[in-house]
């Protein structure tokens, strides 16, 4: 089997690069260290969506936070996260796209640390005025829960579009999945 390129950018020096996957795969870890080898911005979806005390913005609101950050940044970004809302906004402008796909028992823990840590308040919150409370972690609404539940859908949603976009099949998608 040959390597996997490296990431295809626009073939004028310019990369868009989108991360996606599961709660705790990674992908705000991926997207800050891709951003700062290529010097382009991070732009975590959750930051753009989140309010202070969880609250939400209309869906139309949240497309256009996105849509402006995208527009600021027209030569260069990488943006992680998953908001169905959002559509193929993200991806039909992306010059990469990045399948965070890794078995759930090897995230789980990472995501379980990661919440101690926050709850802690030993690393910030995902978002601006957001804080976890055990409650709130524990509890069905909780991100350890969404994880766990989510992981079987993620798997389904992105394994469609990577049937149809892979760099195998002339597309702009890899997943990474050991």
């Amino acid at each position: 089997m040959d390597p996997i390129p490296s990431l295809l950018g626009d073939g004028e020096g310019n990369y868009r690069v989108r991360i996606v996957g599961n709660s705790g795969t990674g992908k705000s870890t991926l997207g800050a260290y891709i951003a700062a080898k290529l010097n382009v911005p991070h732009i975590p979806l959750d930051a753009l969506f989140w309010e202070p005390g969880w609250g939400q913005p209309s869906s139309d609101e949240f497309r256009e936070r996105v849509s402006v950050a995208m527009a600021h940044y027209p030569k260069g970004w990488v943006i992680d996260g998953n908001y169905s809302v959002l559509g193929t906004l993200i991806s039909d402008h992306a010059t990469d796209i990045i399948w965070l796909d890794p078995p759930l028992w090897y995230y789980l823990p990472r995501l379980l640390w990661r919440t101690l840590l926050r709850l802690l308040k030993i690393v910030p919150s995902c978002a601006e005025g957001c804080v976890e409370t055990w409650r709130d972690v524990l509890s069905k609404e909780g991100i350890v829960w969404f994880c766990i539940s989510n992981h079987g859908h993620c798997k389904r949603r992105y394994d469609e579009i990577f049937a149809r976009t892979s760099i195998e099949k002339g597309g702009n998608m890899r997943r990474l999945n050991e």
